[in-house]
């Protein structure tokens, strides 16, 4: 939609390209009718798994559009909406996928810790509040202008404070939903300011129209472009925790409930990403096969310096971490780092589609970190707190879950036969391809040091016992420790499902990573799903 036009209305056919979106929003409508109708103390499971169902619905869409895709000889054309407001493409389609997939699981990871969350009062809103979130998300992988990207932006950040805040009667929840929501307001204030400096120098609001008028803008403002795209960058950084900007992602996580500290870990950061991704490449990116414009190298390059960063950071962080959440949140800073590194290194003539190592290594972020939250659900809830010493004695007491968490450690830890090695490995030989050989040694110096990490988990399962220790010899003597330590661990249903799909998906991406490589490569490419003016 060019500037002065009044906006496309929608037809009915246009509606089947957002039936994901719309199943979402219906579904959310609906259970807040449910939630207001329904007894006081009764039926609020039942939120959780109508919410499923929908999650299930928008996701059977998808696939069903995705498939069609894939079977097509020729390669599915970008749907634009409202004027090229709202895009449908393969990234797009992928990105819902995976943001979609991660809601469901961790749904069923709240249904199954639904009774020992008793620091939250509402529970109605512990399920459907998912649901904005999620709208939030997946609006933001798809926008094609600033104001729609702002307002997804905004519904996912305004969400996710609801979440946090809903643990109200946790000691650390209300300076977690505080922190949370300062850091996010001030993230926000840097992406909106970042993004209107780039509607002053291009004249529109419209990605391909600012497309259009960037190389005229870096010939006239490109200090006004170097400013408006490093607020933008800055925000961003924030927003997906990386390194020096990911303070705020320890103390928050900790405070949150677990399934709510999954989804700032998987799905916030993904659907920012994916945001990232698309303007910078949408905008910024127009040269054919390498760059044209100092201005384009210098912020690519700064992308990379954050994603080198955040790979020190978040690991030489996690060293210290006796608190399981905690050392999970530095985790996410070194794979935010990770992910950032097939955004910064761009594209070139041997390098031309880095979409796919990025949705590869998104897709075993997503199984790896869900899993490992899941598990320290059932752990934290035997032990009474989220120590790295609950997970003593874990093999004896739940030994099928610790061969699970062993699965899920190895993926995150990046060993072969996971689908984490092959993540970092697709992502190593990006790099390597354009000759960012620092970023590919510090890639594998933070590896390393993560080694130590992870497997501090692992010693603590197959070489420690409960209560084996003085400090919980101490803890059990004052009565603070849970009795149930020392016993088996309960391990609820719908938790099982989460363990072993996000510890069966790890292992058959590294055993089979070409197949999904091959659903990837003939749909997604990124001159057509992101417009990229080659």
């Amino acid at each position: 939609m060019k500037d002065g036009q009044l906006p496309v209305p929608l037809n009915w056919s246009d509606l089947y390209y957002l039936a994901p979106e719309l199943i979402v929003s219906a579904m959310f409508i609906l259970l807040v009718a449910v939630d207001l109708l329904l007894p006081s103390r009764s039926g609020r499971r039942m939120i959780g798994w109508l919410a499923l169902a929908g999650l299930g619905s928008a996701i059977g869409v998808i696939i069903y559009d995705l498939s069609k895709r894939f079977s097509s000889s020729e390669t599915a054309q970008s749907i634009e909406l409202l004027g090229a407001t709202y895009r449908v493409d393969d990234f797009g389609e992928w990105m819902k996928l995976i943001i979609l997939l991660a809601v469901m699981l961790i749904l069923l990871l709240g249904i199954g810790s639904y009774r020992q969350e008793q620091y939250v009062t509402a529970r109605g809103e512990y399920f459907y509040m998912l649901l904005p979130a999620a709208l939030g998300a997946m609006m933001l992988v798809s926008s094609g202008n600033l104001i729609t990207l702002y307002v997804a932006l905004e519904l996912l950040g305004i969400s996710s404070y609801v979440l946090i805040g809903l643990r109200r009667k946790h000691a650390l929840a209300a300076e977690a939903a505080f922190k949370y929501v300062v850091t996010g307001s001030i993230a926000s204030a840097f992406i909106l300011f970042g993004l209107s400096y780039l509607y002053g120098v291009t004249g529109s609001v419209e990605l391909l129209a600012m497309q259009e008028a960037m190389p005229m803008a870096l010939q006239q403002y490109e200090a006004f472009v170097y400013t408006g795209f490093a607020f933008m960058l800055i925000g961003i950084f924030i927003k997906v925790a990386a390194a020096p900007f990911h303070a705020w992602a320890p103390d928050v996580y900790q405070g949150a409930s677990t399934p709510v500290a999954a989804f700032l870990s998987v799905v916030a950061k993904a659907a920012v990403l994916g945001f990232a991704l698309r303007i910078l490449y949408a905008v910024l990116l127009r040269a054919g096969y390498g760059l044209s414009s100092t201005a384009e190298q210098d912020l690519f390059k700064i992308v990379l310096i954050i994603a080198a960063i955040a790979m020190l950071v978040g690991t030489i962080g996690a060293l210290r971490q006796w608190n399981v959440k905690r050392l999970l949140a530095y985790s996410g800073v070194a794979n935010a780092g990770i992910l950032l590194v097939p955004i910064g290194i761009s594209i070139s003539l041997v390098h031309s589609n880095n979409l796919n190592e990025f949705i590869f290594y998104l897709v075993a972020y997503m199984l790896m970190n869900v899993g490992a939250f899941a598990v320290l659900t059932v752990v934290s809830e035997a032990a009474g707190h989220n120590e790295l010493r609950g997970f003593a004695g874990m093999y004896y007491r739940a030994p099928w879950t610790a061969v699970a968490m062993i699965l899920i450690i190895l993926s995150l830890a990046g060993l072969p036969v996971s689908g984490g090695f092959f993540g970092k490995l697709f992502i190593l030989l990006g790099a390597a391809s354009v000759k960012a050989y620092w970023l590919l040694a510090i890639m594998v110096l933070s590896s390393v040091i993560s080694y130590y990490v992870y497997f501090g988990i692992i010693r603590q399962m197959f070489m420690r016992s409960a209560g084996a220790t003085e400090q919980q010899a101490a803890e059990k003597h004052s009565g603070r420790e849970s009795v149930q330590a020392d016993g088996r661990i309960h391990i609820p249903v719908t938790t099982g499902i989460v363990i072993w799909f996000c510890a069966a998906g790890s292992l058959l991406l590294g055993l089979f990573p070409g197949a999904l490589m091959a659903i990837i490569d003939p749909i997604v490419q990124i001159y057509f799903d992101l417009r990229v003016n080659m």
